[in-house]
């Protein structure tokens, strides 16, 4: 999956169960978890390590993550594993970054990104 070159100033992820459709430019919902130093850079690590996919139609985004740098946000991702759409948000991004992105859920990768939010949640194996 493509991330932004700002990706590489992250110094910590907000992990959101999301609560509401992403609007414009943000990923709403409940933090959950704040990652910093290594397990951000593992986060990002399988992000950017997701093969793409083909894109289904519903875009119900269970998970998102925020990023930022030691001063600023920097871009924030919503995830669907159902429909295998991320969703790239953030102000300043390229245009060619910003918007829907299909991804591959099935594949190492996504499913150790949704074991991860899923421990977050509490609902592990669920």
């Amino acid at each position: 999956m493509l991330l932004p070159e700002t990706a590489a100033e992250t110094d910590l992820i907000e992990v959101v169960r999301i609560t509401a459709r992403p609007d414009t430019d943000a990923v709403v919902g409940d933090v959950l978890e704040i990652w910093v130093e290594e397990e951000a850079r593992q986060a990002l690590d399988l992000v950017s390590a997701l093969p793409g996919g083909e894109l289904h139609r519903c875009f119900a985004p269970a998970y998102g993550l925020r990023a930022h740098s030691s001063t600023d946000p920097l871009f924030e991702i919503a995830f669907c594993f159902r429909c295998h759409g991320a969703l790239v948000l953030g102000r300043g991004l390229p245009s060619r970054l910003r918007g829907l992105q299909g991804f591959d859920p099935d594949s190492r990768p996504g499913r150790e990104l949704l074991d991860l939010f899923r421990a977050c949640a509490g609902t592990a194996g669920a």
